[in-house]
């Protein structure tokens, strides 16, 4: 079984984040952002956030999204919060995937955390 660890088919982050928005674009994901952490955090080196309009949308988009980097790349993406579909989080290893319905995305407002310049990593945290 293919991981995120083996390299031997893994695209640069570049090549992975055009895949991913190709995905959420072809699935009408809606207010699609893109946010560079390269610099900012270790976790990943993109992040894209974008809303699906019902849970059934949010569900399908984020499915889609990990089925496509699985036959693409053979990674198997991480994913959380499939379940309620509120708020689905897929992991691809270098891009982090946040898909929400949008009063939740608005609620958590993370685009306002990470693109005013906010950091969330660990040194702003041991700042506190």
């Amino acid at each position: 079984m293919t991981t995120a660890a083996n390299t031997e088919n893994h695209p640069d982050p570049e090549t992975l984040l055009a895949t991913v928005l190709a995905s959420v674009e072809d699935d009408k994901a809606e207010d699609v952002v893109q946010i560079d952490l390269r610099g900012r955090s270790d976790m990943a080196d993109y992040m894209v956030i974008c809303s699906g309009r019902s849970t059934r949308q949010v569900v399908s988009i984020s499915e889609r999204l990990a089925d496509r980097i699985k036959q693409d790349y053979g990674i198997l993406c991480k994913m959380e919060g499939k379940d309620s579909g509120d708020w689905v989080l897929v992991d691809t290893g270098d891009v982090i995937v946040h898909i929400f319905r949008p009063e939740v995305r608005e609620f958590y407002d993370l685009e306002k955390m990470w693109q005013s310049g906010g950091h969330m990593g660990m040194d702003a945290r041991e700042a506190d």
